[in-house]
């Protein structure tokens, strides 16, 4: 039994895979996008991935979070062979789990609170079939050990090193401070989702070191990374020749080194500020 159609028109799960078919279809710097792949996945598999969530997402409400991620991600696998969406899922499940009779804000925190040891079992094994890149092994909550009672006791275990599991430490706050806003302001100023989104995506990385970056490169690269978005910031405007020569220059600098500096966790960030706007009815198509 799926939620409610918000007033246009969309599920739960019809925001959750328009916001991810939005995300990957602006060509961010240093992703795949509809005019680049990588070699071992290409924006077809990010469209297939956007398909297979929507009914898990459309259930969140009524099966909770563990299962949402699992299904999620099973159904993926069944479409791609490479891990497409283990943060994006991690990240927009939470929020799918809310009531549509309740804000987000208001009820995410009782979806965080109420997480059982059973979450906690299906999100590892949901994070092991997706085999992400360059988790390496910790000491403590490692997923690749006995998944612990407490979803958000691991999650805040690896805040340090990963935004999206930071999320569920401090309410999503890098989403609904930044992500929502910047969004929103970035469409005022340059009048397309495209632009504001692409911007957005900059400014993240400028004021967040993109974690995959770090995971897969180390810190240094993703300082790095970092530095070179807010030197596009610093070049003016979307509409601004240096701000587009300077975008260029840090798209090519990210795909060198076969891809390895891929700004995944920004990316899992966008779509999931894209579907909290899609969710309210902050954003609705058509869009310009």
């Amino acid at each position: 039994m799926s939620e409610p159609l918000a007033a246009a028109g969309l599920s739960v799960g019809q925001c959750a895979t328009l916001a991810c078919l939005l995300e990957v279809t602006a060509p961010k710097p240093g992703n795949v996008h509809r005019g680049c792949d990588f070699d071992d996945m290409g924006f077809l598999d990010f469209a297939a991935s956007a398909t297979a969530i929507g009914p898990a997402m459309d259930a969140a409400v009524h099966q909770g979070l563990g299962a949402t991620v699992w299904q999620a991600i099973r159904d993926t696998r069944q479409l791609v062979r490479v891990n497409t969406n283990l943060g994006t899922v991690l990240l927009v499940a939470p929020l799918a789990c809310v009531p549509r009779t309740t804000t987000l804000a208001d009820g995410l925190h009782q979806v965080l609170h109420d997480l059982t040891p059973a979450d906690a079992s299906a999100v590892y094994q949901a994070i092991r079939l997706a085999q992400p890149g360059g988790l390496g092994s910790v000491d403590q909550m490692d997923v690749a050990a006995s998944p612990p009672p407490d979803l958000r006791q691991a999650m805040s275990a690896a805040a340090e090193r990963d935004l999206v599991a930071r999320q569920y430490g401090n309410g999503f706050q890098q989403v609904f401070e930044c992500v929502v806003p910047w969004l929103l302001a970035g469409r005022q100023a340059s009048g397309t989702w495209t632009d504001a989104i692409i911007h957005t995506h900059v400014r993240m990385m400028a004021t967040y070191p993109d974690s995959l970056i770090a995971r897969k490169c180390g810190p240094q690269v993703a300082n790095q990374s970092a530095a070179m978005a807010a030197t596009v910031l610093d070049a003016g405007q979307p509409a601004d020749s240096d701000y587009q020569r300077a975008l260029e220059d840090l798209d090519f600098w990210l795909r060198s080194d076969g891809h390895r500096r891929n700004p995944g966790t920004t990316a899992d960030l966008i779509a999931t500020g894209l579907f909290a706007l899609l969710r309210e009815q902050r954003l609705q198509p058509p869009f310009p």
